[in-house]
Order: C-alpha cells, then sequence, then structure tokens
C-alpha cells in the first residue's frame, strides 16, 4: 500500500468512527423524551404500516414531505420496536452520510488520487469533516427525528457524484456511458432532497452554479455541448425523482407553500427592519450568540466552538485572498490553486444561498434548524482555515511539532464535544422539558396497565390540533400505539378536554392529566 492509500485510509477511518459514535451513541437516552412533532411523523409512519398508504406528503402538523416519514416506518417494521431511538436513528444514519459525504466531495474536487506528491493535501477533507463530526450543532439534528437532516445529505452528495461526472468527463472522454450514469445519479439524488426540507428549494441556483464555476476553472476540458449534455441529464433524473411530490403539489398547491407566508419578513409591517435584524443575529449565531431553543442548541452559545469559529474567519479571509488577487503565491502544488478556489467559491455561494431562507423568515432567529443548509460549506470553509492554520505550523516549526499540535487540538475538541453534548446539554433538565420528557412517561405508565381498563388522558396543552385533539398527545399515542381511534378502542385509551373530565366515571377509569409544565 502507497502512502497516500495508507493516508486516505486511515484519515476515513478516523473520521467514520468519530461520525458514527458521536451520532449512535447511547441514542436510546440521549436526547431524553420525545418531542411531538418526532411524535407525529412516528405516528404516520405507524399508520402507514397499517394502511400501507405510504404517502408522497403528509398534510398534518403543517404538512411535511413523506421520505423520512417513510424510511422512518421501514426502521419501525425492521426493529418492531416503538421507542424513540427508532425515530432518531434514521437522524443518525443522514447525519452520519453527510459527514462521509463532505469528505469524499473534497477528495474528488481536489482529485488528490491523482497527485501522488500532494497527499499532503488529505488534510483538507479530514478536517472539514472531522470538524462537522464533533460538531454540536450537527450531532444534535443528527440525534433528533426531525426531516431536515436529510437535506445536506442528499445535497452533498449530490454534489459529489456532479463533480464525479466532470472528473470521470475529462479522463475518458471515449467512454460516453459513465459520465452520463455518474450525472443522473447526481441529479436522481438532488431530485430526492426535494423531499426532504423547504430550506432547499433554493439549491438549483447552486447547482446551476456549480455548472458555471465548473466551465470557469476548466473551459478547454469540456465541449459546451457535453456540459449541456451533463446538464441535461442531471435536469432530468432529478425531474424523475421529484414527481411524486410534483405532482401532488401541483393538485394541493397550499401545501408547497406551507407556512412560509405566515413565517415570511414580507407579512410583517416592517419588512426591510426585520431582514437587516435577521442578518445581523443569524451571522452573530456563529461566534457569538446562537439558537436559544434548548431543542436546537445549548441555549444562546455559539454555533461553532471557538477553535472552529477562528478557523472559519481564516478561512473565508483566505478564500477572499485566492479570488481578488490573482498574484497571491500560495504553497498549492501543481495546479491544486484552482481546485482550492473552486472549493471556496462552491462553499460560498452555497452558504450565502444556504442564508436565505434563514433571514426571510421571523421566528426564532437565529435559528439552527432552519439554518440546516449551512452546515456543509460553514465546515468546509473552516476546514480550509484549519488547513492553512496547519499549514503556518508546519513552515514555522517541523513535521513532529505540526502533528503534535494536531493531535493534541483534535482530542482536546473531541473530549469538548462529548462532555458539551453528553454531559452538559444532556443533562440539562430544560432539555428534559424541551422533549416533554413527563410526557413519555405518562405514555410508559399507560403501556403497564391493561387494555381492559379504561383510561383517558386529559390534553390541556396547547398546540396545533390534529385530528381534533392537540399535538403534545402525539408522544402518549406514539409510546402506546393508539393514534387511530380504532387502537383508542381497543386499548381503552381516550383523549379528551378538560371540560369532557367531568364526565368521566371515575370508579371504573384511571384519569392522567397531560398538562403544560408551569413556571
Amino acid at each position: 500500500m502507497n502512502d497516500y492509500k495508507k493516508y486516505f485510509w486511515l484519515a476515513l477511518g478516523v473520521i467514520f468512527i468519530l461520525t458514527v459514535f458521536f451520532r449512535f451513541y447511547n441514542l436510546a437516552t440521549v436526547p431524553p423524551g420525545l418531542y411531538p412533532d418526532e411524535a407525529m411523523n412516528g405516528n404516520n409512519a405507524l399508520e402507514a404500516i397499517k394502511t400501507g398508504k405510504f404517502k408522497v406528503f403528509y398534510p398534518e402538523n403543517n404538512g411535511r414531505e413523506g421520505l423520512f416519514i417513510n424510511f422512518q416506518a421501514l426502521l419501525l417494521k425492521i426493529f418492531q420496536k416503538r421507542e424513540p431511538w427508532v425515530l432518531r436513528s434514521a437522524s443518525a444514519l443522514f447525519g452520519s452520510l453527510t459527514v462521509i459525504g463532505i469528505f469524499f466531495l473534497i477528495v474528488e474536487i481536489l482529485k488528490i488520487n491523482s497527485w501522488e506528491k500532494n497527499k499532503s493535501f488529505l488534510l483538507l477533507p479530514f478536517l472539514s469533516s472531522f470538524l462537522v463530526a464533533i460538531s454540536f450543532w450537527h450531532i444534535n439534528f443528527s440525534r433528533i427525528g426531525f426531516r431536515a437532516i436529510m437535506a445536506p445529505a442528499f445535497l452533498v452528495w449530490s454534489i459529489y457524484f456532479l463533480i464525479k461526472s466532470f472528473n470521470r468527463e475529462k479522463e475518458t472522454r471515449e467512454r460516453i456511458i459513465n459520465p452520463f450514469l455518474l450525472a443522473g445519479l447526481a441529479g436522481f439524488l438532488y431530485g430526492l432532497g426535494m423531499h426532504s426540507y423547504i430550506a432547499y428549494r433554493v439549491t438549483p441556483l447552486l447547482i446551476i452554479s456549480i455548472y458555471f464555476l465548473y466551465w470557469k476553472f476548466n473551459p478547454e476540458s469540456i465541449s459546451k455541448k457535453r456540459i449541456f449534455l451533463n446538464f441535461l441529464t442531471f435536469t432530468i433524473f432529478a425531474l424523475i425523482a421529484f414527481a411524486p411530490l410534483g405532482i401532488y403539489f401541483l393538485k394541493n398547491p397550499a401545501d408547497f407553500f406551507g407556512r412560509t407566508g405566515q413565517l415570511s419578513i414580507f407579512s410583517s409591517p416592517t419588512p426591510l427592519k426585520d431582514l437587516i435584524e435577521n442578518t445581523l443575529k443569524t451571522l452573530a449565531m456563529f461566534h457569538f450568540k446562537g439558537d436559544a431553543n434548548w431543542r436546537h442548541n445549548y441555549s444562546g452559545s455559539p454555533q461553532l466552538f471557538w477553535l472552529t469559529g477562528l478557523f472559519f474567519v481564516l478561512g473565508i479571509l483566505k478564500g477572499i485572498a485566492w479570488v481578488i488577487d490573482k498574484k497571491t503565491k500560495e504553497v498549492t502544488r501543481d495546479n491544486q490553486k484552482n481546485n482550492l478556489k473552486f472549493i471556496f467559491l462552491l462553499s460560498l455561494i452555497w452558504l450565502i444561498l444556504a442564508f436565505l431562507p434563514v433571514v426571510i423568515s421571523n421566528e426564532g432567529i437565529p435559528h439552527a434548524l432552519r439554518s440546516i443548509l449551512m452546515i456543509p460549506p460553514v465546515f468546509i470553509i473552516s476546514g480550509i482555515g484549519g488547513f492553512y492554520f496547519f499549514e503556518f505550523i508546519y513552515r514555522k516549526t517541523n513535521k513532529k511539532i505540526t502533528y503534535l499540535v494536531g493531535i493534541i487540538l483534535m482530542l482536546a475538541m473531541i473530549l469538548q464535544s462529548f462532555i458539551f453534548y453528553f454531559i452538559l446539554w444532556a443533562k440539562n433538565p430544560n432539555v428534559a422539558d424541551a422533549f416533554s420528557v413527563r410526557y413519555l412517561e405518562i405514555g410508559r405508565q399507560i403501556n403497564e396497565i391493561s387494555e381492559k381498563v379504561k383510561k383517558y388522558v386529559v390534553v390541556n396543552a396547547s398546540g396545533i390540533e390534529v385530528r381534533g385533539i392537540p399535538m403534545p398527545a402525539q408522544i402518549i399515542m406514539f409510546i402506546t400505539d393508539s393514534f387511530s381511534f380504532e387502537d383508542q378502542e381497543k386499548k381503552q385509551i381516550f383523549y379528551i378536554s378538560p371540560e369532557k373530565e367531568k364526565e368521566v366515571d371515575e370508579n371504573n377509569s384511571l384519569i392522567f392529566y397531560l398538562e403544560e409544565k408551569r413556571d
């Protein structure tokens, strides 16, 4: 095994182990409890299993694209358990795929496997994926059963195969089928991403930008005709993947927009003022004050660990220097400088586009979940900054000291991430409240009672009504498998309003109270 392959597999192995550990470790108990939105997904999934009716769009709870829920249904059927960890394992899988995808994407853009003497450039994909692997921001959403985690996964892998189709085109022009198969696969994965999260709808501009950037940096490598055919193939397969959802939206146009109109700054009397404030708050979330929602973040803490934040700033400064100064002399062996420029510009455009759905909304700003598509470009740029940080140390010292500093910093960051997520955040009582631990415990208590006993759940908690019952009850419904009226009758579990409690015969039934916590 040559040096390149040895370093490649070592880097990938470390990333894989860290990624899987931080996303699957103790998933049965962290996060605690179950949030109503997660439970709603689970109930739709269980109903789909029982009825065989798997939907492309589930209109309840403000509407959700169906792909993630249908995948959760598959996992529920495989594991045969109604537990939060089953729903969340879907997120852990997609989160892991995103981290690994970032590694392969950067390797493909840099074409490191074609540059044996440039094997030191493996540090860039390693650092970028390492920083995502241990990021609280990404770890957290990789362990909650929300469909949004699919968005960066599909986008990263679709761009990877798209870039691979370009590279294969240049390497084997006489073999027409391979590049177009890759472009088709890229397009299909991209189209599946449209089934993930509403913020994904800004990404067609990113795909167009990639074609433009690649042509700009490789004008003589591929003919205009081949570029057009590649784009056509990508688009056709993307439309095929999107078609089921697209047809549904044509028949139900109101579901396409969802709550967009309600949350938009354009519904505000002061849209320009709100846009400026939202922009400043969203920019500040990286280094100063992040999402205040305990479910999304350690309330108010920056989305980036301070060292990652420094790398991010350094990466932006370095990237801008490459773009505006054509005479900048960097330590970029052979023609890697163009590839590095490409990575930075791709990440910058990606970041700006992902920024837009966040700042034009008027709910919970800064909003870590709505910003989820920013995660790949933020950490790729941070990886660029980290790469030049270690390049600087190497130039000022030597290889041994650089390795030593790198190992110490990475071990310290791994430890910090573990403590911050699994101890400080997970054991904070605010997190238990954010994930409705008390409601889940009620459901578990009901499961211990015979089906012959009538059980009444008095729902005195606010939320969107689903089939006449407020959303918080979804948690008990999921854990007791009592979502449908038929199952409620069978298991003798009845959900009632506080007003109807007086009609209950207390001598022949048990009453449980689902109430919001009072301060």
